[in-house]
Formats: structure tokens, sequence, C-alpha cells
């Protein structure tokens, strides 16, 4: 940008020290004023005043002459009056000698060399006071001494400009004055005489130091002026800004070359050119202008300054954008007489402001509006909503089944996914509806007018439709799925962030109901979600304040019935909400991280318990995805055992097949720590989840659960379960794994458990989940071999 100059009065300067001795001639100061000049600023007063010094000397001298000729002999008077003319002659000579051209610099000797035509004409002037003032004629001491003041007055001023020099010769005068009237007897009048000329001797010290500080501003402005024109021409040849002007016409009065060069143009021919002519080149014929050039035009138009004004330039074929700046000019009547002003191409600075902004609203992966930019378009299709009394939609897409493609693939398969979502989304939507991605395979559309809430739900499906469809990438085939939540403004939320919590609920919802639907906000839904809240809150206080104990589920052998150990169940009674389902708050304690730390006491709990019974039944703990990824859970697991007392045989944890969906999981690794401790692992839930035999392979197994629902599908007569238990049972034989049917609640389901070859049997039949005495009480009516079995 130009420089900025200020344009402040001098006497807005700051006003340097002046020092006393320098001034009056006495001593060389090395301060802030430079006295060379100084002192020949005073010499050039000097000359300018020396007509009045000579004028007043005669015209003085004529006064005395007149006043004392009558009285007075002729000769002596004559004499003094010849003295005082020539002595004047000289000391003016002498001052317009000084001229113009010597008066850059002058010493300080130049400066004491006025202090003896001080002296000189102090002296002379001290003759008629001494020798002629005593004359005894009232009238002419009167005429005297007028003529006498006249001549230090006139003197006081003409001599101002050098202190010292005034200063000798109005004390000169001062003292001779007082002294010839005290000598007459006349002392009220020589005090007066003293006083006048100590008046006199302040006033010329006064306007001497006035003049040193009027002219040291004046050398600071003129070469605050000189450095201002410096800069001035450095920033025309080598700045990245260019100075022009117009007249009042709005025609190119003067532009640096550099100015010219920039628009294609010839500096010597671009004055006289409109001056929007020459930012917009060839579009000027057209005149099809960018809105920001009708915008300046108008601000040309009303005189009035602006500052960093973004317009765009046609240079040749390429556009670039350039800011301006000006100010108007006036003449000293006011009137106007064009603009001056700058200006600078900021096309990079522009070209990566955008980018950053694209950067700041756009995803990077996906290319998709990011979270933020969603956000501001979602307030503001609120506010368009509110302002006309309409409606907007708000919808949060989240993949299903995403999560296991991710952690099976990696990361690099995901993100190609993600992608290949996006295009289909974008296909889906026009300019009333924006999709972005808020981050994961986290999606979200903003409707901006909804004219039909079930246009939204038709959306919506359409949404869940096209992302289910199979994906090709990097030679696998890909299923996923999408569940929707949806929320309809300003129905479901005044504000933006109400509506995108009202979604999320939705959204909430729909995963919960097994996910690829999609589900419509509803009033009860913020009740369940404030209802989850509460129950979070109680949740981390509930091992604390002792509100949690386990059960135990005898599982027994399915040949004989005998038992053979217990499964530990956690149940959870509030004293406000009484007792909490395990389906309610276990999956909450996944999401919240609470698992960890309820897990851990579950495991020490049940490993206490079990060591204190008085046969050595097994006891089977479940054990979360989130305690097999932490390092740590494989000592919790030693200590456990080790402060109950508890053999590491008798325990055994239960997994399910989700621990093994991580990429680069450390599961595994937990888990052989755990195996090499020699406590016994049972894959839970087999064959409900991703199941793969490679988990069998790897992990050394000592039993498979087989979940309720098979067996409940097998009783019903159901060839699929009743194949499907078949195979485990097989499998797991093949293996050396016992497999335990779970659910066995009637004695036919049990025979049928046990005719399919199912080694253990668990559930309501054989028992309910017991409490710790009652199983105590189990485990002791057990016999050894039943135990052993």
């Amino acid at each position: 940008m130009l420089p900025r100059v200020s344009s402040k009065s001098t006497s807005s300067l700051p006003l340097p020290t002046v020092d006393t001795r320098a001034l009056l001639g006495l001593r060389d100061a090395a301060d802030a004023i430079d006295w060379q000049r100084m002192r020949a600023a005073q010499l050039h007063a000097g000359r300018r005043f020396a007509p009045l010094l000579l004028a007043t000397q005669i015209t003085g001298t004529a006064m005395v002459l007149v006043t004392l000729w009558p009285r007075i002999s002729p000769w002596p008077l004559a004499a003094w009056a010849m003295l005082v003319i020539c002595a004047a002659g000289w000391v003016a000579r002498r001052r317009l000698a000084f001229n113009d051209c010597d008066a850059i610099a002058a010493t300080l000797a130049d400066v004491r060399k006025t202090l003896p035509e001080a002296i000189l004409l102090g002296l002379l002037w001290s003759v008629p006071a001494l020798a002629f003032g005593t004359a005894p004629s009232e009238g002419i001491g009167v005429n005297l001494w007028a003529a006498l003041m006249l001549v230090i007055t006139a003197m006081a001023i003409a001599m101002g400009a050098i202190p010292m020099a005034s200063l000798l010769f109005v004390g000169i005068m001062g003292i001779s004055s007082g002294a010839a009237l005290l000598a007459v007897g006349a002392p009220l009048v020589a005090l007066a005489a003293v006083l006048l000329s100590g008046i006199l001797a302040i006033g010329s010290f006064s306007r001497g130091r006035t003049l040193v500080l009027l002219r040291a501003n004046q050398i600071a402005l003129a070469d605050r002026d000189e450095t201002v024109s410096l800069l001035l021409r450095e920033f025309e040849e080598t700045g990245s800004d260019w100075l022009w002007e117009i007249d009042a016409q709005r025609r190119v009065a003067r532009a640096s070359p550099r100015f010219a060069l920039s628009l294609g143009l010839d500096p010597k021919t671009i004055n006289g050119i409109p001056f929007l002519q020459a930012l917009t080149g060839a579009q000027w014929e057209s005149g099809r202008f960018a809105s920001e050039l009708h915008a300046l035009s108008d601000k040309l138009r009303a005189r009035e300054p602006f500052r960093d004004f973004p317009v765009p330039v046609q240079v040749s074929e390429e556009q670039r954008w350039w800011e301006i700046s000006a100010s108007p000019k006036f003449d000293e009547r006011g009137v106007f007489l064009g603009f001056r002003g700058v200006a600078s191409d900021v096309t990079e600075q522009r070209r990566a402001n955008e980018k950053i902004h694209r950067m700041a609203r756009f995803d990077a992966l996906t290319g998709l509006p990011n979270r933020l930019h969603i956000n501001e378009t979602l307030a503001q299709a609120m506010a368009e909503a509110d302002k006309w009394g309409a409606l907007c939609a708000f919808m949060m897409i989240d993949l299903d089944r995403f999560k296991a493609v991710n952690d099976t693939l990696g990361h690099p398969v995901g993100d190609r996914l993600l992608q290949r979502v996006a295009e289909r989304l974008k296909r889906l939507t026009g300019t009333n509806e924006m999709i972005g991605r808020l981050g994961g395979d986290e999606f979200a559309v903003v409707v901006r007018h909804v004219s039909d809430p079930e246009g939204v739900e038709r959306l919506a499906q359409a949404i869940i439709d096209t992302v289910s469809r199979p994906y090709e990438v990097d030679q696998h085939t890909l299923y996923i799925g999408a569940s929707v939540g949806v929320a309809i403004g300003p129905r479901d939320g005044r504000t933006a962030e109400m509506l995108v919590r009202s979604a999320d609920l939705a959204l909430y919802r729909s995963k919960d109901a097994g996910g690829g639907v999609f589900h419509a906000y509803e009033p009860q839904l913020h009740v369940a979600a404030e209802e989850r809240r509460v129950l979070e809150i109680a949740l981390r206080g509930a091992v604390e304040q002792g509100q949690t104990h386990l059960t135990y589920q005898p599982v027994v052998n399915a040949s004989t019935g005998g038992l053979i150990g217990f499964e530990a169940l956690l149940r959870w009674t509030h004293p406000e909400f009484g007792v909490v389902p395990p389906a309610k708050f276990v999956p909450l304690a996944e999401e919240t991280r609470l698992i960890s730390a309820i897990g851990e006491w579950v495991l020490r709990t049940a490993c206490m318990e079990a060591a204190r019974w008085d046969l050595p039944a097994r006891i089977a703990v479940n054990v979360s995805s989130e305690q097999l990824h932490s390092p740590a859970f494989a000592a919790i697991v030693a200590d456990a055992l080790a402060s109950s007392g508890l053999e590491p045989g008798r325990l055994e944890l239960e997994v399910t097949e989700s621990v093994f969906l991580r990429e680069g999981t450390s599961a595994v690794a937990t888990l052989e720590r755990i195996l090499a401790l020699g406590v016994q692992l049972s894959l839970d839930d087999f064959g409900t989840g991703y199941s793969s035999l490679g988990y069998l392979a790897h992990t050394r197994f000592s039993s498979i659960k087989i979940d309720r629902g098979f067996v409940q599908s097998a009783s019903r007569g159901t060839k699929e379960a009743i194949a499907i238990i078949r195979a485990v049972v097989a499998l797991a034989e093949s293996l050396g794994m016992a497999t335990t049917a779970e659910g066995v609640e009637t004695e036919d389901e049990h025979r049928m458990v046990r005719a399919l070859g199912c080694s253990r049997a668990q559930g309501y039949h054989f028992g309910r989940p017991l409490p710790v005495q009652e199983a105590r009480m189990l485990v002791s009516n057990s016999g050894s071999a039943t135990i052993a079995a």
C-alpha cells in the first residue's frame, strides 16, 4: 500500500528544547536543533530588519538634534550625530551583506560578530542620556527621553532575532538611562526606564526563541517532505502499488508507468482515457461490466474516499483482481478536481484466500461441504424459513457396516468407499438441497425449502436405496447401508442447533432399529434422550454406590445335567429407577466407555466369589471388546486371579467375534497373554456376527457358545437352524472344543441339543440367574463327580 504521510500542521510537531546559552551565542550545543542553520536564520532575520535599524537610527538622531540644537553647543552634538549615522550605516551594511545564498549555515563566530555592533550603538546612544539628559529645561528632557525610548524600542525589535545583541543594546541603554534619571533626582522615572528595558529584553529573548522554534519546525517539515518525496519515488519505481489520478470527468489525468503497463496500455497514451475504460479493457464497448465496477463508478460519482475496494480488471484475455483506494481532490475554493489514489494487484492473494476458504468449508476427501459449511447453510435456511413462514429440513446420514469395511480392509479402501458414497449422494441432490460430510461415515443434507414433508421422506428413502447398492472398490465387492434421521424446521427445532439435535435423535432411533431405515423426529425422542442422559449419570456412580451386583446362571453337562459352573451376570438396581435391564445399561456403558471399569469390577467380584466355593466349579465372565483392546487387561486378569486365589483354569472369559473386527487389532495379542495364564476362552454368540473360521484357527478357544436364537429355531423344527447347530458341533469336536447351547428353557430343548451333540447347556430349564447365596448352596449340594464332569 501507499506509505502513509501525516498532513498535520507545523504546530502539531513536537517542540524541541532550546538551549539558552546556545540561543544567546555563548556556546555550541549538541542537541536536536541544527544550530548552524538556526544561526543562519537569525542573521537572515537581522538582514531583513537592517532597513528598520537604519531608519530608527536616523529618525532618533534627527529628534535629538531638533531637541538639543538650540541649547547645546553644535560641534559636540554634530560630532555625535555623525558618529551615530556612520555607525548605523556600517551596521546596516554588515547586515545586508548576509544575503540569501549565505543563509544556509552560519557559525557561532558569525553571530558573535554582531555583538560589537550592539555595544557600539548602545554606547553611542547612552551619550545623549548621560551628557544631555540633565538639561534643566523640562521640555528638553521630555523630548529627549521620548526620542531615546523610541530608539530603544525600535532597536529591540530590529535586533530581536539575535538575542545577545539585543540584550546588550537594551542593557546598556537601560543602565545609562536609569543612571541619568537618578542623577536628576527622578528615581521613579529611573525605575520605570529600567523596568521598560527589562520588559524589552524579555521580549527580545522570547522573540529570538520563537524564531528558533519556528525555523526548527520549518526545517523538520522540509526534511520530512524530502523524505516523503524520496519514498514516493521509490514507491512508484519498486512498490507493489501504483499511483493514479483522474480529473473531474473521471478521465486518467496522471498515472505511474507501472499502472499503465499492468493494464497492458502505453504509459504515453493512457492519459485522457476514461478510468473505467482502462479497467474494463475490451468489455468497455459491450457495456457488460462486473457488479464491482458499477459499484466503483457509484463511489467515484459520490466523491467520497474509499479504501481497499476490490474490482475485476481485464488485462488482455486474463481477469485480474485489484484493490483500489482513493481520496477526492478539491481546490482552495472547494471545487472538485478529481481523485488521487493507488491500486494493487491482489489476484494471487485472492486465489490463496479462495483456496483457504474452500479448505475451511469443504471436506478434503470427498469434496463435499464440511460441518462448518453445513451449519452455515442450515442457519441461513432456518433464517429464510423464519422470515417467510416456510419450512426447511435437515437429514443426518450414518453408514451401516462401514466400520467393518474400514477395520477389515483398511483405511485406504474405506476412504475410497466414502468417495463413492459421496458421488452417489451428490447425484441425488439439486439446487434446493446441499449434501455434506460431517466427518467419519456421517453425512448430512440441508433442504433449503420444503413444500412437501413427504418429499423429504422420499429423498431419505432414495438415499438409503442408493447407498445400499453394492460397490466395487479395489476388486472388492462391498455392501453397506445407511440410516437416516429427519427433522423439519422450525417445527422440530427453532434454531439450527436444535434442528441438528432433533435429526440426531431421529438417526439414533434408526440405528437402534437395526439400520437401513429412516425415522422422522418425534417429540418423545427428546424424552428418551433425556432418560438416557440421566441413566448415564446414574451409571457412572452405580458401582461405587453399591447399586450393582452379580447373579450366577448354572452351566450344566448336557448329557448328565450335572453342574459344570456358572456364568456371572451383572445386574443393576437403582434406588429411583428400580431394576434396570442389562439390555438397557450395557450398550450405554459401551458407548460411554464405562464398560472397562465396570467389567473390571465384575471380573474381580466373580473371581473372589468363585474362590470361596467348596467345589472347583468354573466361573464364566463376559468381556467386552473395549477391555480386550486395552494393553493393561491381561495384567488386570492376572491381578484378579492372584488377589482372589482362584485357579486360572476355573476362569473362563467369554468374548464375541466383534473383538476381531478392528484392523491391526491388539485383542489377539491380549488373548494370547491371557491364555498363557491358564485361563479358558469361550467364543460367545458364534454364528450371529461376522463369523470366520480364522478366529478359531488363530485363537485357542476351549468352547463355542451357540446363540439361543438357533436353539429356539431348531426346537421349532427349522432345518437351517438344526443344520447350523450340527455344523458348529462338528467343527468344535474337530478342534477339540466344547459346545454350549444357550437359552435351553424346556426338557424337549434339552433332549434336542443333547441329541445334536452339544456338550453343555445353559438356560432357564436348569436354573435362572441365582443370587450369590443360592449359587453357593447349589455348589455345595453338587457332587464332586458332577463338577469334574
